[in-house]
């Protein structure tokens, strides 16, 4: 370390008295007090300042750059490496004490402020206090002013705490292994508290969802109490047996109106099937006028026709009528038979004629009817001996029969304008009548 002194330059020699003080010999040329460089430290001062001084990562980032010998995962080789490495210059002290200046810059700006021992012990004695080490100790060890009997001193401090604090370390591990098989005892402790509470939770889930339940339940039940209670309050005090008798005497009256207006409609419906049938009626009746009204008017054309020529009497072969033998009329009235035979001679048919059982006796009618090309027979003026005697024999011979309504001339006129066209009826049915030889 060098010693401080005082240098002095001519100038103050110039003022001082010659009869002051006794002169000394100064070396003008005598070096200023520098910091300490890393490999000029003591080497028991070395093994502090790499450990706490220089960052883990640091240290093996300088390994790496300067090839150290020690494996870089193995930091305690790598430490003991760089402690022989700095105890002369060379590149790597050079380096790392650079890499340590920079790194603790801030420290070594707050010691170059202290200017003697005590100064310089008293601020490491502060930062130390409060935890501060690296930096610190880096700035205190190089300072220029330190002695190195406060250098020992702080070293011998660095050395006990390093000592304390691997013995706390110990001691703070030993808790911590301690407080962590607490902990792990707490947190399986924990975890079966909170089965607990899951279970304790899903019981009183399913309890509250069955209080939920009957509580619904209990209000439906209220609600129906309530709607009973006034059903009943209303039933004791008459309002309810008031209101359904006025209920049942409107329905009544209702029903009876329904009555009245069900009764209308089947009468009309009644009254309508009736005129549909008479419209049926008329419609038939009208349909059979038209016929006769054609047969007369055709029969009127041939009498015109007949009387109005200087020729003979008409010749029948020219009216398209169905070859025949003889026509048979059963029944019809007995006066007007004359009509009915000159009616047959002027469509040139020959009839021949049964009363039905009045004055012809009824057994003759199966021979007559045997006889007879065709069977007419007006069905309103004749017996129902004869009727059915007729469809029956008529049935059975195999004889073509026409069935009409009405005694008149003008009916019988149709039944015959009928045959002439060759249509009789069998059971109601029509058919050809078949045709015969002369």
């Amino acid at each position: 370390m060098h010693a401080p002194a005082i240098l002095r330059q001519p100038e103050i020699n110039a003022l001082l008295p010659e009869a002051g003080l006794p002169e000394k010999a100064i070396d003008i040329h005598t070096s200023p007090v520098k910091r300490m460089k890393l490999w000029e430290l003591d080497r028991s001062h070395h093994c502090p300042v790499i450990g706490l001084c220089l960052p883990p990562a640091d240290l093996e980032c300088f390994a790496r750059r300067f090839h150290f010998n020690a494996p870089i995962n193995n930091a305690h080789a790598l430490h003991v490496e760089a402690v022989c490495c700095v105890t002369s210059r060379n590149t790597v002290s050079e380096t790392i004490h650079k890499h340590l200046d920079r790194l603790h810059q801030s420290h070594i700006k707050q010691f170059e402020a202290a200017k003697t021992d005590n100064e310089v012990l008293a601020l490491w004695k502060t930062h130390f206090s409060n935890g501060k080490i690296a930096g610190p100790l880096w700035a205190a060890l190089t300072h220029k002013r330190i002695s190195p009997a406060i250098r020992e001193q702080i070293h011998d401090m660095v050395h006990m705490h390093m000592h304390e604090a691997v013995a706390e370390l110990s001691v703070t591990q030993n808790r911590a292994n301690q407080t962590g098989q607490t902990l792990k005892e707490l947190a399986e402790q924990l975890e079966q508290t909170k089965e607990k509470h899951v279970q304790t939770e899903l019981r009183l889930r399913q309890r509250l969802e069955q209080a939920a339940v009957e509580i619904r339940q209990l209000q439906q039940s209220r609600r129906e109490d309530d709607t009973l209670r006034q059903r009943l309050e209303m039933l004791e005090s008459g309002r309810a047996m008031l209101s359904m008798g006025q209920r049942l005497v409107q329905l009544t009256t209702e029903n009876e109106q329904l009555q009245i207006k069900v009764a209308q409609a089947d009468e009309l419906k009644q009254s309508l099937k009736n005129a549909c049938h008479s419209l049926a009626e008329l419609y038939r009746e009208r349909d059979a006028l038209h016929t006769e009204r054609n047969s007369l008017e055709n029969l009127l054309l041939a009498f015109s026709s007949t009387n109005t020529t200087d020729k003979e009497p008409a010749d029948t072969t020219d009216i398209p009528t169905a070859s025949y033998d003889c026509i048979l009329c059963v029944g019809g009235r007995s006066a007007q038979l004359p009509h009915y035979r000159t009616l047959a001679r002027q469509l040139g048919l020959k009839l021949s004629h049964h009363d039905g059982g009045q004055e012809d006796a009824l057994s003759r009618l199966p021979e007559m009817i045997y006889g007879a090309t065709a069977v007419i027979c007006p069905t309103d003026c004749v017996s129902h001996a004869a009727y059915y005697q007729i469809k029956r024999l008529c049935r059975l011979g195999r004889k073509p029969c026409l069935l009409f309504k009405g005694t008149g001339i003008s009916s019988f006129a149709t039944a015959l304008a009928k045959i002439a066209a060759g249509e009789a009826s069998i059971n109601n049915s029509f058919s050809q009548l078949p045709e015969t030889t002369a």
